[in-house]
């Protein structure tokens, strides 16, 4: 191969790009390459084929096995190219199914379905000609403010690592090739900011950071990862060999390809001052382990080449990353000689996408509050008049995240319609309640100050049985939104005037269920308790297409909600950043007179029943390095059938360095009837309590461990205790690291 040759397989192009801003920056980076230059002596990836504006998907389908042919025809090493897209919730395309949100995954605890959803993306892309999705996000929330928090599964390293790797699975076993996002650090930026430095020692770094991303690369066999735009303690993390290569390949053996976050390789040189000039810039990225310049070849185009040329950069780092880049295409298929055609039919939101994306959307719906007034009653006896009202209530493109086709690439296009069926709050309601009549009213917007429509809302409101009020976020980018990518915060009240529409309709004297579409937990306490409080509460973070549905549904008691909260619900943006994981200096107590205590705590969620939770028993002791068991009883004590999520928890009594006052161990969904019980086994894998100790060992440690099992982490229900004894074991990477859970009908005892 040629240089030319091979600079060209380490660069993406992105044919579409136009004026829409759809990457952070994209238009001061955009590049004036045309595309048959470009392509001259081949193309490493093309970016976005389906996902950066509108097109008819069997048309551009043909366009790409036409581009193929060409590439492998007219090109003289006839490498075709690699196809990425967006797929965080969904297939990032227009016709495309959209699915819940990640942080709705978090919410539903339920990997198994995840997995499932990822499998049905993956299908739906291998069949466009895709071969690699950029997704999933596995940056652990650590500060509600910040605007890509939707983008998350959950503050617990363990949720993210085990749902983030079921849709890993269920992407590759597709075909397609997972890229995990963001390595690593992006989401501790300081103060919620996107792109914002990040200060974060050893412990938080390899505790809480980097967990999900092992886990998806040794138990998910993840085959792509994407860098961070972070700067970690000075250091720009596409710069850092120490992450890049030093983690990822030397300790943890990932042998796939390392692709750079869009222009993160110029931001080397424009944003973060370490490169001098592109080819610096292209320097520093290739030498510490990115292997792919992505959307397109700003830096590791003519600017890297000419530094090969003149001897600053070693040929060996290019062939080096071009061998990655051969290797994934060579298992992707893509080195073989293929003559198919394109397809002539394709569904891309068919009855398995609307299945998987209706039993997410309900089993992520999380009941905050509830006086009694849910479920509502249905039949002949449902509410003669129910007001729907709100600045979310009647709006399809509320119920979907930043990531989202309709939200991400939509919004620079008016007037094209969704392509696919996604039914308001509203629509779904009048479905649901087809006895009824269902009135509506927007009352305010999600965005401004307008108040003017208060009354107008307020009367439909008193009119009304009920008055399921809809408020929350407007997913967008960089400003054209409430949450998502560089849409940040300072503060966590409701966006606008909505608290105070909200408070207006209460006090209409009509009961108020107040359903919050939001992509991040807002300060809802003034919500929760009190006289003027709503008569219920329901989150959802972006439902997806199903999403209106799943509300209804849940709203009539057709599904009891099961989902938890994946993220403490803030008091206020002042007690921020919070994480249930700290330690006991990080709650409240006498020295301070300021309380971070969230107004819900991680791991909330009512039903309409209620469970009960005894008998918990482990092993009395075990050894440092090695698996114990723990059993609990859960009982359904109401009288309907429901679903619990049983939340085994653990702390270190002492230990060497500082630890959290609560650590989630493992869970488990279990679907129970009325006054049915069952026992939840865990066989837990004592790497579950390692930590980092003040040698920067990853370690278990001897000495005592307290267990909880409650309703959320600030919840000990009942309880037991284990000892660890022997030598501290060092973890290493033939350690289990996934707690398995059994549900057995009947008492079985601890060993």
């Amino acid at each position: 191969m040629t240089l030319e040759e091979k600079l060209a397989q380490l660069v993406g192009f992105w044919v579409d790009q136009g004026d829409e801003v759809v990457a952070p920056m994209a238009g001061e980076m955009a590049t004036s390459t045309r595309y048959e230059d470009a392509t001259e002596h081949g193309i490493g990836h093309l970016t976005r084929v389906y996902g950066t504006r509108p097109v008819e998907p069997l048309a551009r389908a043909e366009w790409l096995w036409n581009e193929q042919r060409r590439l492998r025809e007219e090109t003289r090493l006839g490498i075709p190219a690699l196809v990425h897209e967006e797929c965080l919730t969904g297939l990032a395309a227009w016709k495309a199914a959209t699915f819940p949100t990640p942080l709705a995954w978090g919410a539903a605890f339920d990997p198994d379905l995840v997995e499932r959803m990822g499998t049905a993306i993956g299908r739906s892309m291998r069949e466009l000609g895709v071969h690699q999705g950029l997704a999933p996000v596995l940056d652990v929330i650590r500060d509600p403010r910040w605007g890509r928090v939707d983008e998350c599964i959950a503050e617990d390293p363990y949720v993210v690592g085990t749902i983030g790797t079921a849709y890993v699975r269920g992407l590759q076993d597709a075909g397609i090739h997972a890229t995990l996002k963001h390595f690593v650090g992006y989401s501790a930026s300081q103060s919620g900011r996107n792109h914002a430095p990040v200060h974060v020692g050893i412990r938080e770094l390899e505790d809480v950071l980097l967990p999900p991303f092992e886990m998806a690369i040794r138990d998910g066999g993840v085959r792509s990862i994407m860098n961070s735009y972070a700067e970690i303690d000075g250091i720009p993390v596409a710069s850092a060999p120490e992450f890049l290569t030093g983690i990822l390949r030397d300790r943890w053996g990932f042998d796939g390809v390392v692709v750079a976050d869009y222009f993160a390789i110029a931001f080397l040189q424009t944003m973060h001052r370490v490169a001098e000039d592109k080819g610096a810039a292209a320097h520093l990225a290739l030498s510490a382990g990115i292997d792919v310049e992505l959307p397109s070849g700003d830096t590791y185009g003519a600017a890297l080449a000419e530094r090969v040329r003149d001897g600053r950069t070693d040929l060996a780092l290019v062939d080096r990353a071009v061998a990655r880049v051969l290797a994934q295409k060579e298992a992707l298929g893509l080195l073989d000689d293929d003559q198919s055609s394109a397809p002539t039919s394709i569904n891309l939101d068919d009855a398995e996408h609307r299945g998987v994306a209706r039993e997410l959307a309900e089993r992520s719906l999380v009941l905050l509050t509830n006086d009694g007034a849910l479920p509502l009653a249905s039949g002949d006896s449902a509410p003669a008049r129910i007001a729907v009202i709100g600045p979310n209530a009647d709006s399809p493109e509320a119920l979907m995240g930043c990531y989202s086709f309709a939200n991400h690439v939509l919004a620079h296009h008016p007037g094209t319609p969704l392509g696919f069926e996604i039914p308001s709050v509203r629509d779904a309601m009048a479905a649901e309640f087809d006895r009824s009549v269902v009135l509506t009213a927007d009352g305010c917007d999600v965005e401004g100050d307008d108040r003017s429509r208060f009354d107008a809302a307020a009367t439909v409101a008193r009119d009304a049985d009920v008055a399921i009020v809809v408020v929350g976020d407007r997913a967008g980018l960089f400003g054209r939104g409430t949450v998502g990518e560089g849409n940040d915060v300072e503060s966590l009240e409701l966006p606008g005037v909505q608290r105070e529409f909200v408070e207006r309709v209460v006090a209409s004297g009509t009961p108020v269920v107040l359903v919050v579409l939001s992509g991040r937990p807002y300060a809802l306490d003034w919500a929760l308790s009190g006289t003027s409080a709503p008569a219920a509460v329901v989150q959802a973070f972006f439902p997806g297409e199903e999403g209106g549905r799943a509300l209804a549904r849940v709203l009539s008691g057709a599904v009891a909600p099961s989902g938890h909260l994946p993220v403490s619900l803030p008091r206020s943006a002042g007690a921020q950043p919070y994480s249930y994981l700290h330690p006991f200096l990080g709650g409240p107590n006498e020295i301070t007179s300021a309380d971070s205590t969230p107004a819900l705590p991680f791991g909330h969620g009512l039903s309409y029943t209620t469970f009960e939770h005894s008998e918990l028993c482990t092993t009395e002791e075990t050894n440092t390095g090695s698996v114990f068991t723990v059993e609990v009883k859960v009982k359904n004590t109401g009288e309907r059938a429901g679903t619990d999520l049983v939340q085994l928890y653990g702390r270190d009594v002492v230990a060497s360095v500082t630890r959290p006052v609560a650590q989630l161990i493992a869970y488990r969904r279990v679907e129970l009837d009325a006054g049915e019980e069952a026992f939840i086994r865990f066989e837990v894998p004592t790497a579950r309590m390692s930590l980092t100790n003040r040698r920067g060992e990853r370690v278990v440690e001897a000495g005592d461990i307290e267990l909880w099992v409650g309703s959320s982490c600030a919840d000990q229900e009942t309880s037991a205790q284990v000892r660890f004894v022997g030598a501290d074991h060092s973890v290493t990477s033939d350690d289990p690291r996934v707690v398995r859970a059994t549900v057995q009908s009947a008492e079985v005892s601890v060993q």
